[in-house]
């Protein structure tokens, strides 16, 4: 039987298809990804959400990884250890009482170790802007740890596992509860972190626990990922309530996000700078 004429061409137009992916994959930046980065630590994630290196991924916008300083996000002369200094972390950590597992875990030197691999931290937007992030984080911090008095979440009953996310299955034996210092939750988190980390954080979840700078780490890949954009845009300290616990919000445990407002009011008053607008949720 003949080969029908239509076919021909229709070969012709899926071969030059395939071509031209070929090439523009050739063509992309290295290492590109789907969004919401996750990116390996020798990585920038862009300021549109991709992993890679380059201009293109470390240059401006750059939110996380070896990002160029020359970036015009990145270079507003703020030095993070300035405003985190040591006396400010003594006055939060001081404040946990002396049988505190984080008081023997938690240091400044690992926290400004761990930020070396997300240099957008604290370094975005004005210096005003800067301020306000730092302050941001460390009242989530402070709340969540309890002054860093905790590096476990306290109720471990809860094993945190979605089997809903395929591509993050739960390890048998294993619980992914809140550790460190923003209390990492849920599996495809884990599994996120440790992909971008460099820690099986699926099979040893408590790595989160055990290891100081990797904690600090998967603080800081939560705090990226999720909430430096909307606190570097001006959403305001609400908002990042509302991405670390929902639950908080509109009246769902008030004293709680409460306590995080008056946290980031104190750190804010402390670093000189206004809390801006939007401090609920």
């Amino acid at each position: 039987m003949g080969i029908p004429k239509m076919i021909t061409p229709t070969i012709n137009k899926s071969l030059l298809a395939i071509t031209l992916v070929g090439i523009l994959a050739g063509l992309m930046p290295e290492s590109a990804m789907a969004q919401n980065c996750g990116c390996a630590s020798d990585l920038c994630c862009s300021q549109y959400g991709y992993c890679g290196t380059g201009t293109t991924y470390c240059g401006t916008g750059c939110q996380s990884g070896p990002c160029d300083s020359s970036g015009t996000t990145t270079n507003n002369g703020v030095v993070v250890s300035d405003i985190v200094t040591q006396a400010f972390w003594d006055g939060i950590i001081n404040q946990a009482a002396s049988s505190c597992a984080g008081k023997s875990f938690y240091t400044r030197d690992a926290f400004l170790q761990a930020l070396n691999s997300y240099t957008s931290f604290g370094t975005t937007g004005t210096s005003d802007d800067s301020k306000r992030e730092i302050a941001a984080f460390f009242a989530h911090v402070t709340h969540e740890t309890g002054y860093f008095c905790y590096i476990e979440e306290k109720d471990k009953s809860n094993k945190y596992c979605d089997a809903s996310y395929t591509q993050y299955p739960c390890t048998s034996g294993k619980a992914y509860y809140g550790r460190g210092p923003l209390q990492l939750t849920w599996n495809y988190n884990y599994g996120a972190a440790g992909n971008s980390i460099r820690f099986d954080g699926l099979n040893s979840p408590e790595t989160v626990a055990n290891d100081v700078l990797i904690s600090f780490k998967a603080a800081l890949w939560f705090w990226m990922n999720d909430c430096h954009s909307i606190i570097t845009s001006g959403q305001g300290f609400g908002a990042t309530i509302q991405k670390i616990n929902s639950g908080e919000c509109n009246g769902g445990n008030t004293a709680e996000m409460q306590d995080r407002v008056q946290n980031y009011e104190n750190y804010c008053t402390q670093f000189n700078v206004s809390p801006g607008d939007n401090l609920t949720c």
